[in-house]
């Protein structure tokens, strides 16, 4: 077996572990919740390189791999193209804290750093380390940075922040190690609402640059 390609690994009794390799996981995750068997199972999972599969039930773990695999040879090999989903527009003030400091490693003006991140392809790739702490997958290669050495120990709800290819908007209250560039109003992450999610895996988001 290559490296390259996908593989499952069981995870517990119930479970499924797909390691994605050239696939991306949003794109397998929305791809396995299109089909018509997805209704017996109990998560499905996505994360930065694998996805998670639980079925309800010990009956029938071999067909629901096979299930799998086959979804796995459908994606093939569509790595670099983007999951279907919505398309969610955010506003963005780009003034953030490390907005300067990014522009002098990256050797870019602050305005630069605007069109380059609001022109990049993103979109959900995964949730996880807090309630509505979206990864999204898309930030442009001469934008890309290692996280801060150290944390910042609290981060206010809507701060936009890059590390590596993925963007993030704070749902506040975390602390946080990414350079902060922008900020925005939007609300992604409400326990009032009906779901508390604004975003979903494989929404496409445009970050639009506004006056400060």
């Amino acid at each position: 077996m290559s490296p390259a390609e996908p593989f499952l690994r069981r995870a517990g009794d119930r479970g499924w572990l797909i390691e994605c390799a050239g696939r991306r996981p949003a794109e397998v995750a929305t791809a396995i919740r299109a089909r018509s068997w997805a209704s017996g199972l109990r998560e499905i999972v996505p994360a930065a390189t694998t996805v998670l599969v639980v079925a309800e039930t010990l009956a029938g773990m071999g067909r629901l791999a096979a299930e799998l695999d086959a979804v796995l040879d459908e994606v093939g090999g569509r790595g670099d193209q983007p999951a279907a989903g919505r398309t969610v527009v955010i506003p963005v003030r780009y003034e953030g804290a490390d907005l300067a400091a990014v522009a002098e490693r990256v050797g870019l003006t602050p305005d630069e750093i605007a069109r380059r991140h609001t022109g990049g392809e993103h979109a959900v790739g995964f949730f996880g380390f807090a309630p509505g702490f979206a990864y999204l997958d898309g930030v442009p290669e001469s934008l890309r940075l290692p996280r801060l050495p150290s944390p910042r120990p609290r981060v206010a709800a809507g701060v936009v922040a890059i590390a590596g290819n993925q963007t993030v908007v704070y749902p506040g209250g975390t602390p946080g190690g990414w350079h902060q560039i922008g900020v925005t109003t939007a609300r992604l992450w409400d326990v009032e609402a009906e779901p508390p999610n604004r975003l979903a895996v494989g929404d496409r988001v445009v970050f639009e640059a506004v006056a400060s």
